[in-house]
């Protein structure tokens, strides 16, 4: 990285010299030219004189300072604001050191990382680091860069020195009128709030990407293939939930089943598009384009494959009915024969019973004719 400030911070009787680098890129964020809509040439911005409508070379461009308020601009030369007072023009002296609480959000501005500059600045950084970190404290000073003078809180961040540019507490807007009167909540909606808030669980920088920008590239790979752009499918109309309570209820079920499913999905990361390495909309395109002829072959195959198995489909139909068929007279030959067999063993038994029944009536006869002839005899 290129540093864009060199100086030093100073706290007590110690002095450690700085590079200064930027934190954060804004590139990543969608950016667009003014054109010509009639033959598509970029629109140049020219500095243009209000007195006379000439245009004004750079050289000939310089700063003027209008009050506020006031319709008077008043010019002022680079040397007047090089011999003005500004003891912070090269030292980030610091004021002392607060609580990160302490520090409203609204204030924050630019980061920047702070590294050594120079073998003697190492111990002293390392030292101011791992005290920052150590005692969970930030710093507040103030320091100039690019010839104005603000507030800067340091803070401890892996392994190194970010310092954050501060609003002045003048900068920051009161909220009066902002925020609505005195309005009931009720115990069951704080809670229901509440477990809304712990059921979405923690954030995954993972999952952050900027969707608009990467919209935009498909849309701008989409033009350079000579295709039409395809709108995405409109939102459909969602139930409006008039009751809180029952916003708040239909909210944490859908966190917790968002959450569910997450869980059960986590075999495919997030793809994020990464700030720094991009591909121009160019090599985006010629990138999809495989996917896409790859796409229509799978669709292609699965059809043939589709209309090849139809037919199988058909005959194995065919075969199940015949089975289930077979299988039916089966049954019905084997219940038909069950009952034969089971009328036949009753005619059997029955016949059986009627001839015991015979003999023992014959046996009953011949027991008397023997009992009268000893009688008679």
């Amino acid at each position: 990285m290129r540093s864009i400030w060199n100086g030093s911070i100073s706290f007590g009787l110690v002095t450690i010299p700085v590079k200064t680098y930027s934190a954060t890129d804004r590139t990543s964020s969608v950016s667009f030219v003014r054109i010509h809509e009639k033959d598509g040439a970029q629109i140049q911005y020219r500095k243009i004189c209000e007195l006379d409508g000439e245009e004004v070379p750079n050289e000939e461009v310089g700063k003027g300072y209008q009050p506020p308020g006031d319709d008077v601009i008043v010019p002022i030369s680079d040397d007047e604001l090089s011999r003005l007072p500004m003891p912070t023009s090269k030292t980030l002296t610091i004021l002392s050191f607060v609580d990160p609480g302490e520090i409203d959000p609204l204030q924050l501005d630019k980061a920047y990382y702070l590294g050594p500059n120079g073998a003697a600045a190492t111990k002293p950084y390392a030292l101011l680091r791992e005290a920052l970190e150590h005692h969970r404290k930030v710093a507040i000073g103030k320091v100039a860069m690019r010839g104005r003078e603000s507030l800067a809180m340091l803070r401890a961040y892996e392994g190194a020195i970010v310092m954050h540019a501060l609003l002045w507490p003048d900068q920051i807007r009161p909220a009066a009128g902002v925020a609505p009167e005195a309005v009931q909540i009720r115990e069951n909606e704080l809670s229901l709030a509440e477990t809304l808030m712990d059921s979405l669980g923690e954030l995954d920088p993972a999952e952050l990407h900027d969707e608009y920008r990467e919209a935009v590239e498909e849309l701008v790979a989409a033009k350079l293939e000579g295709e039409e752009p395809v709108a995405p499918a409109a939102p459909g109309p969602s139930a409006r939930v008039i009751d809180l309570t029952a916003a708040l209820e239909k909210s944490v079920r859908a966190a917790r089943e968002g959450r569910t499913e997450a869980a059960e999905g986590e075999a495919e990361p997030a793809s994020v598009t990464p700030i720094r390495g991009r591909k121009t909309a160019g090599e985006a395109a010629a990138k999809k384009a495989p996917a896409k002829q790859a796409a229509a072959k799978k669709s292609a195959a699965a059809k043939s494959t589709a209309a090849k198995s139809a037919p199988e489909k058909s005959t194995a139909k065919t075969a199940a009915k015949s089975a289930a068929k077979k299988s039916t007279a089966s049954k019905t030959a084997a219940a038909k024969s069950a009952t034969a067999k089971s009328a036949a063993t009753k005619s059997t038994a029955g016949k059986s019973a009627a001839k015991k029944s015979s003999a023992q009536k014959g046996a009953q006869k011949g027991a008397a004719k023997r009992g009268a002839a000893k009688k008679s005899g």
